[in-house]
């Protein structure tokens, strides 16, 4: 494979010689790359393949821009689709509705007599429809759960908008098995490949999910690699702790050279857009609320203490500063009481944080996985996320260059299908910042972020992230030097995971990899 300035040798999945030294191999399979960019291909530290797939299975809500569109949507998908099971689908704007409310009403409009679930952009809220909320028994009397809201409207019935984990899960524990998990990785793989990604943080991961993941490798259908992070329960982690470690062995012995399981995940809060991440000072919207933890400050550093002996490295969604600083003592306390071993904790988000907290990061070694996307004043911005923080918190959201400044390692993530599954998005407004430039990134410390950052993140700095000898041959290339090309201008053209070719732009053909033992 050749560069403008650079050659590189590929043996065995591995590359063997760069520059001259590959030339003078004689190697006569050649790719010749022409103007393009080679460079590690990106990794992805914090997304949700499974949920991204799936998306692809329901209604096509992603993109409607009004609630009508949305509707109809449904509506069509319903005609297509005949009978009475559950109609699901994700990734709707919660923006579209005032203070993110919606109405069961307005789905009953075109699915009167089956059940719909509709989960937000977030996937911290789930829009119904009223079948939805009779077959889980919720009305008027039914109490707010202790980690939720029900929204009402002024006569006290549910208005079909559930927010956050225990009230969402009313609906979403009844809905049965049917959908296709390994389906939605194939899916997931195809929209990585075209990304260039070929290494993910899956950061949300069910009993259910990790049966798929290994389905998928088995019948060779998986097209990236993955780290799968097991979502810790606060009412339950006690008994996750032993059985996350018996599917940490079991992914390890069957996972192949795709698969690892070494991580919790812990929700510490929600979103500010709901009013539902955890903050230190109230909510200028709502003065008497700061939000909604997931676990009370003691109970998260007990479990990350628990788990963190036991060698699983924590992965920490934290969005609201109070949420932060959760995480950072949770992880302090786990390093003052077990031995020291190279866990790299990962603080993901990283939204809003306290000036105190920022050194932080870097004196615990605490990653901070962030995604980019974010960083910019889309409507979830203006209309919903500044309007509840004001204006000083509101200029202290996502300070990835402060964060570099202090020695934090930075990796991206996209949080997909949060935000689309295309690191190149996230590089253009880390590297662009056009709203709050003084948090703008240079291109190679954003690029390093997406390539050797998350190899870092996935302990695998000595197999990928960086063209050298004697890493994987996981390549992207891309149109067009980006040191050199406006980030606008910049496109995958080809994708390599073990140096077969899983994407090319030109032919979009797709080669199921196999592992190196059975090359």
């Amino acid at each position: 494979m050749r560069t403008a300035t650079q050659s590189v040798a590929i043996a065995e999945n591995r590359i063997v010689a760069i520059g001259p030294d590959a030339e003078e191999l004689g190697i006569t399979d050649v790719v010749d790359l022409g103007s393009g960019f080679l460079s590690p291909s990106f990794g992805d530290g914090h997304a949700h393949p499974v949920l991204g797939g799936l998306e692809r299975q329901g209604p096509p809500i992603t993109d409607e821009s009004t609630v009508d569109g949305i509707v109809a949507a449904v509506g069509h998908w319903a005609e297509q689709n005949p009978g009475d099971g559950w109609i699901l689908s994700a990734s709707y704007d919660p923006t579209l509705a005032a203070d993110g409310a919606f109405d069961a009403r307005w789905l009953d409009a075109v699915v009167p007599d089956r059940p719909v679930a509709l989960r937000s952009r977030d996937y911290h809220a789930v829009w119904c429809n009223t079948a939805a909320l009779r077959k889980a028994g919720i009305s008027e009397d039914t109490p707010d759960p202790r980690l939720g809201r029900i929204l009402r409207r002024d006569d006290g019935s549910p208005l079909g908008t559930l927010l956050e984990w225990h009230a969402c899960d009313l609906v979403l524990d009844l809905i049965p098995p049917e959908q296709d998990l390994v389906a939605a990785l194939e899916e997931a793989g195809r929209t990585y490949t075209a990304a260039g990604v070929t290494w993910v943080q899956d950061a949300w991961v069910e009993p259910a999910m990790v049966d798929a993941y290994l389905l998928a490798v088995e019948q060779e259908r998986l097209l990236f690699r993955a780290d799968l992070a097991q979502r810790a329960d606060p009412d339950h982690w006690r008994d996750q702790v032993h059985a996350f470690a018996v599917q940490r062995e079991r992914v390890k012995r069957f996972g192949r050279d795709l698969l690892t399981a070494r991580t919790v995940k812990f929700f510490a809060d929600g979103v500010i857009e709901t009013g539902t991440a955890s903050m230190l000072e109230p909510y200028v919207d709502v003065p008497h609320s700061h939000g909604m933890p997931v676990w009370s400050p003691p109970e998260l550093a007990a479990a990350i203490t628990a788990f963190d002996a036991e060698r699983f490295q924590v992965h920490v969604h934290a969005i609201g500063d109070a949420a932060v600083r959760a995480a950072l003592d949770a992880v302090e306390r786990a390093r003052n009481a077990n031995p020291p071993w190279d866990r790299r904790p990962v603080i993901a988000h990283v939204q809003v944080v306290d000036p105190a907290d920022l050194p932080r990061f870097a004196e615990l070694g605490v990653i901070a996985t962030v995604q980019p996307q974010w960083a910019q004043t889309d409507p979830l911005m203006t209309e919903l996320t500044i309007p509840r923080l004001g204006p000083v918190r509101a200029g202290r959201q996502y300070p990835f260059a402060t964060l570099a400044r202090l020695g934090t390692r930075l990796a991206f993530g996209s949080d997909w299908p949060v935000s689309p599954a295309d690191p190149l998005a996230g590089l253009r407004i880390a590297i662009t910042r056009e709203w709050l430039p003084g948090e703008r990134l240079d291109v190679a410390q954003a690029f390093a972020a997406q390539t050797t950052g998350v190899a870092w993140q996935a302990q695998a700095e000595r197999e990928w992230g960086e063209l050298a000898v004697g890493r994987r041959a996981d390549l992207v290339c891309l149109n067009g030097d980006p040191a050199h090309t406006p980030p606008h201008e910049i496109f995958v053209t080809d994708t390599w995971l073990s140096g077969r070719r899983t994407y090319a732009a030109l032919t979009l053909a797709v080669d199921v990899p196999r592992s190196p033992s059975e090359e």
